[in-house]
């Protein structure tokens, strides 16, 4: 194993950045080592591959693929890999339905986990991906604990402001 790394991130292009941010900075504020790499299914497929095995001797743990347009990017890596392939379909030409449509629909015997276009699939993925670390890793459970507790304080205190918001009128 070259390094501990948790958390692989490929992306079929850097405009995909935008849409994994947020989750990125997510894995930061966690301290889970990951990697980031853009590649592409069909423009690099053999570095594709490569990346794939790298990732795995890095020792890590779930892959997630972040793709949009035709999307062929989650399928092509879970077809390389046994580790969970977490597909994120981006924002494209088609409002990122074909994006969705291309990862969600992959033939029976290779799995991508799919989440939802964009944003939110992009932070979905990473709370996931934390989810399937935390089975074996009591540190990130309870960083994930205190991570809904602190949802739970944040949507509590919108209600209270928006409560005196509307006492005011």
């Amino acid at each position: 194993m070259i390094e501990n790394k948790k958390i692989g991130i490929i992306m079929g292009s850097d405009s995909d950045f935008p849409y994994l941010e947020k989750g990125i900075k997510l894995i930061k504020e966690f301290g889970i080592p990951f990697t980031v790499e853009v590649s592409s299914a069909h423009r690099t497929p053999a570095r594709t591959v490569e990346l794939i095995k790298s990732f795995e001797d890095q020792g890590v743990q779930v892959i997630i693929a972040a793709a949009g347009g035709a999307a062929h990017l989650p399928g092509v890596i879970a077809s390389h890999t046994l580790l969970p392939v977490l597909g994120v379909p981006i924002n494209s030409a088609l409002s990122g339905v074909d994006s969705l449509y291309s990862i969600v629909q992959m033939p029976g015997g290779i799995p991508v986990a799919t989440f939802g276009i964009g944003n939110s699939g992009g932070v979905n993925s990473v709370l996931f991906a934390l989810e399937i670390i935390a089975l074996k890793d009591e540190v990130v459970k309870e960083k994930l604990v205190q991570y809904r507790r602190d949802q739970k304080a944040g949507v509590i205190e919108k209600s209270k402001r928006l409560k005196d918001k509307v006492n005011s009128l």
